[in-house]
């Protein structure tokens, strides 16, 4: 739980999604945010949530914790996300799953890569997401109006999933969307300037890396490479990891296990840092 007394998370804006987000919970809109992985989002959410919920001044400073986040996979159940029953002291115990909680108690369920989770596990969220906000729990026989700052936000990488692995679009079409893309390289140096300790030159650098690296979509590589990992990288060498051996460790060994796709890293490695 985030303590008013904490700095609010580092995020650098690329576009208008601050105020894009800040529109949607004053409306409470559920959101879904779009982008590949590594580039920001839940970092995004995390500043959002303690700016909204924790800042001075916020009219939602009562809620008690801002965000409860989900990493969604495929064993991901309904009970995962309501809540069950369990045995505390021979007695059996309602305990609220964290979308329960953050409905019943106000503040910003986040579910991670939504599109991993089972599809009827995800068809829970219907009720909170229209003019019902309610969450029907059948265990308990509660129809559970969501506290007024109350809010849902999901994210996927929508080019990395698979046609079998996309939202219905029952669902989708129930949250607005903000799309997220890697920052152009003075933002992304900015960035990793701040999050590595690195000095400006080298941050410059890794972003020079970074878009070079993206450049190999168009040779079969469509992944690209995440800020996070040039932020890896930063810290290895802040530390005093030589530049090419952090550069093998952060990206040329992570992005992937293709021999052609490492030795074109590689090459482009071998090019910056001589």
């Amino acid at each position: 739980m985030a303590s008013c007394a904490e700095a609010t998370p580092y995020y650098l804006p690329v576009g208008d999604e601050v105020e894009i987000f800040l529109a949607a919970f004053e409306s409470r809109l559920p959101v879904i945010l779009k982008g590949p992985t590594g580039c920001g989002k839940t970092r995004f959410l995390e500043h959002m949530a303690h700016r909204i919920f924790r800042e001075s001044g916020s009219k939602s400073q009562e809620v008690k914790q801002p965000l409860y986040s989900v990493s969604c996979h495929d064993d991901l159940s309904y009970t995962d996300l309501i809540g069950r029953f369990l045995f505390i002291d021979d007695t059996s115990t309602w305990i609220d799953g964290p979308l329960t909680s953050a409905v019943r108690n106000g503040g910003i369920c986040y579910l991670d890569e939504v599109v991993e989770a089972r599809k009827d596990t995800t068809v829970v969220i219907h009720s909170v997401t229209d003019h019902r906000r309610q969450l029907f729990i059948d265990q308990t026989s509660e129809a559970i109006d969501a506290h007024p700052d109350f809010l849902l936000v999901m994210s996927y990488n929508p080019g990395y999933q698979s046609l079998m692995k996309d939202l219905k679009t029952s669902t989708s079409q129930r949250f607005i969307s903000i799309g997220f893309d890697y920052p152009d390289a003075d933002r992304e140096s900015e960035i990793i300037l701040h999050e590595s300790g690195v000095d400006n030159s080298t941050a410059q650098t890794l972003a020079k890396v970074g878009v070079h690296i993206r450049n190999l979509r168009e040779h079969g590589f469509s992944q690209g490479v995440s800020t996070r990992l040039l932020i890896y990288a930063g810290r290895l060498m802040k530390q005093g990891i030589n530049p090419r051996r952090a550069a093998e460790a952060a990206l040329i060994k992570p992005l992937s296990d293709d021999e052609d796709i490492q030795q074109a890293i590689t090459d482009i490695v071998n090019v910056i840092w001589p």
